[in-house]
């Protein structure tokens, strides 16, 4: 686990409230669930064959909901939605890094369950309302979709704290929840988190939009087993950990700081994830061209794209940020492989040493140009 996802662990953990009580609230959730659904279903009798139809349809709706909150409100910075953006990518995805999926005691789960609050708003803002209108045409319908409304939040709960359980539980045996949870690991990873695998109960949605990605256990995939070259650096600047993020995410600017930048064709500003730009290199005294795509901007906190050049090249490019002093402590990490032989020999022999040289020299001449930009923009802090 890198040293900036220990941190913000610890980070988390020591602002969780002294008073905060893990069982408590998960048996508040599962407590006022169970009675809510009670209560919808006491109005249920002598049902209908077509009447059924209302608990798979209901279920199926619930699927959807799920889906399109968490692939685009969960994953995509709206500002109607900024709070539930910060607490799933900004905290969930941060303290549960690919490889670090699991748990360590009870109190972690103030970053996996949602709000105790939200199961209450849930049942009176959204499924008290759709009952009620639905009891004006049929009862029985109106408190199996009551019921299977609330059913479905808790079904959310109960899968997702499984699939962050320890791996020794013998929950993670049973076969429904070992599939779902290898599903939500492969959505942990940085390149997939936006793109696959939203569907925590059920995988119905992201089949039928095409967003469902499995790779076995063993698999090795590109970029999430141990990378051919990995590097990292780190600095310290004077400045905000957002003022520092967003100059070194504006990628316009990097031919002003790194050697091996030589042109950029991008938008001007910090660039947001989905954005994509173009960028000439020269590094380790060879040229190519990278075509790169951002996964990842948290601001003051991370930033990541991926990009894919000449000769089989494929690279990971991560910025993290983190408060040191009065200033921030910057490590960029890059992870790069070829997929050609002859370019794996060459960078064992010679490419890495060289890359690793102009990395390093990059991040003196980062802060010199960052703490000026910061300055002469006002944005030190």
């Amino acid at each position: 686990m890198r040293q900036t996802t220990e941190a913000f662990r610890s980070r988390y953990r020591a602002n969780i409230h002294p008073l905060y009580n893990p069982w408590l609230h998960g048996t508040f959730v599962l407590v006022f669930g169970l009675m809510a659904i009670t209560v919808f279903w006491s109005s249920v009798h002598q049902v209908l064959p077509l009447e059924w139809l209302a608990v798979p349809l209901t279920l199926l709706f619930y699927n959807f909901g799920v889906y399109m909150v968490h692939r685009h409100l969960g994953h995509q910075k709206k500002n109607f939605a900024r709070l539930f953006y910060a607490r799933h990518t900004g905290d969930h995805h941060s303290f549960f890094a690919p490889g670090h999926m699991t748990y360590n005691s009870a109190r972690d789960w103030r970053v996996i369950l949602f709000p105790a609050w939200l199961i209450v708003l849930h049942t009176l803002v959204i499924t008290l309302p759709v009952w009620w209108l639905l009891s004006q045409f049929n009862a029985n319908v109106a408190g199996m979709v009551g019921g299977c409304l609330v059913l479905g939040y808790l079904a959310y709960e109960v899968f997702h704290a499984c699939e962050h359980l320890p791996p020794h539980n013998p929950l993670t045996r049973l076969p429904w929840i070992r599939q779902m949870r290898r599903l939500h690991e492969l959505h942990h990873r940085r390149e997939m988190m936006q793109e696959r695998n939203f569907n925590i109960v059920f995988p119905l949605m992201d089949f039928l939009f095409g967003t469902l990605h499995w790779e076995p256990e063993d698999a090795t995939p590109y970029l999430t087993r141990t990378p051919m070259t990995r590097m990292q650096h780190q600095i310290d600047i004077a400045g905000s950990p957002v003022a520092v993020l967003a100059y070194a995410s504006t990628v316009t600017r990097w031919p002003e700081w790194h050697p091996s930048s030589l042109k950029i064709n991008a938008q001007r500003g910090p660039l947001h994830a989905g954005a994509r730009f173009e960028e000439d290199i020269r590094a380790g005294e060879r040229e190519g061209h990278l075509s790169w795509v951002v996964d990842e901007y948290l601001p003051g906190r991370r930033w990541v794209a991926r990009a894919y050049g000449d000769n089989g090249l494929s690279l990971l490019l991560t910025y993290e940020c983190e408060s040191a002093g009065e200033g921030t402590r910057f490590v960029r990490t890059l992870e790069y492989e070829f997929s050609g032989l002859i370019m794996r020999v060459a960078n064992k022999l010679l490419l890495k040493r060289r890359i690793d040289d102009e990395s390093a020299a990059s991040m003196q001449a980062l802060r010199e140009m960052a703490e000026k930009h910061l300055v002469l923009s006002g944005a030190r802090v």
